[in-house]
C-alpha cells in the first residue's frame, strides 16, 4: 500500500512538473479568449476586453490567499478603471452559490464568472490556487502570478503597463 500510494504521489509531483513547463508557454502570446456567463447573468468575452490592461484572477472561496486579493482587485478596478484596468475574476468553486455570497458582499465592481478544467486548461493548469495572468493592451499574456503575490509589485505592475501605450 504504500508503494502505491508513494507512486501516485510521484506521478502527480512528475504531471506537476511536467505541466509547469508548458504554463510558461502563454508568456508573449495572445491570450486564449473564452466567453462565459457572468454571475450577474451577463454574457463577457475576454476578447472585449481588447486595449485594456486585464488581471485574469482564478480564485475560489474556499482559498484564504483568494480572499485576502479579492478586495485589493476590488480597490485596483476602482482606482485604474478610467486609465484602461479591468479585473475578471474566475472562480474556481463547484458552484456559484458560494462565489455569488462572496460577490454580493464585497460589490468588487469587475465581472465574476465560473470556471472549469477546460477553462483552466486553456490557461496551462490550474493546479493550485489563486493563479493570476496580467495581459496586456494588445491581449498579450505579460506574466503569470502563481500563489498568494506581491500585492505592492504587482500594482507596480499594472501601473507601468497602463502608463505604456502599447502595454506590453
Amino acid at each position: 500500500m504504500q508503494w502505491k500510494r508513494a507512486s501516485s504521489v510521484a506521478a502527480a509531483l512528475l504531471l506537476g512538473a511536467s505541466l509547469s513547463f508548458g504554463q510558461g508557454s502563454l508568456l508573449n502570446k495572445p491570450a486564449p479568449d473564452f466567453t462565459r456567463t457572468t454571475l450577474d447573468g451577463k454574457s463577457l468575452a475576454l476578447s472585449s476586453l481588447r486595449g485594456r490592461v486585464v488581471l485574469l484572477n482564478f480564485w475560489a472561496t474556499w482559498c484564504a490567499p483568494c480572499q485576502a486579493e479579492l478586495p485589493r482587485f476590488a480597490a485596483w478596478q476602482r482606482q485604474y478603471a478610467a486609465q484602461g484596468f479591468s479585473v475578471v475574476a474566475v472562480s474556481m468553486d463547484d458552484g456559484p452559490e458560494a462565489p455569488r455570497a462572496l460577490i454580493r458582499r464585497l460589490q468588487p465592481g469587475f465581472p465574476v464568472v465560473m470556471g472549469d478544467d477546460d477553462l483552466a486548461t486553456l490557461y496551462g493548469g490550474v493546479l493550485g490556487l489563486p493563479v493570476s495572468f496580467l495581459i496586456g493592451r494588445d491581449g498579450t499574456v505579460v506574466e503569470r502570478i502563481e500563489g498568494e503575490t506581491d500585492l505592492a509589485a504587482l500594482e507596480a505592475r499594472i501601473a507601468k503597463l497602463l502608463a505604456s501605450p502599447s502595454s506590453h
